[in-house]
């Protein structure tokens, strides 16, 4: 890459010929700029800072989110899972596209909550019902 850059092709050109992208042959040069011979080594590839994906005031929403029926949200299932409520979360505009489960088990675990199985939910047209199942008993 620095040859070629040396020899004034242009970073398209050098990642067409690597068969990298653009970027990666960019972060490349300005890594030999800024420290010559020692950007050869292998660095660590961890980031060097970790933000989660849903802050404080998202994950409430999701927790929220995670205690309604499916078909609040017009969806035609009885049971919420981790892949649905990622779903929902992109629908309600929590997050700009789809998170996938282990961010959103992230997210619950950050709360406090755990998610053991997909819940089901019933709901029954009956209007008597939902006053049955709210009644205690002794």
């Amino acid at each position: 890459m620095v040859l070629a850059s040396a020899q004034r092709s242009t970073p398209a050109q050098i990642a067409t010929h690597v068969g990298c992208s653009v970027q990666t042959v960019r972060n490349a040069l300005h890594a030999c700029a800024q420290r010559e011979v020692a950007c050869l080594t292998e660095q660590s590839s961890v980031p060097h800072t970790v933000e989660p994906v849903l802050d404080a005031a998202k994950r409430a929403c999701v927790q929220g989110l995670g205690h309604q029926s499916p078909r609040t949200f017009g969806k035609p299932r009885s049971t919420g899972t981790l892949s649905f409520l990622a779903a929902v979360c992109c629908d309600v505009g929590l997050s700009p596209q789809p998170l996938s489960a282990p961010t959103l088990r992230d997210a619950l675990l950050r709360l406090g909550a755990h998610w053991k199985r997909a819940q089901h939910w019933r709901t029954s047209p009956d209007p008597a019902s939902v006053r049955n199942n709210t009644v205690a008993t002794d």
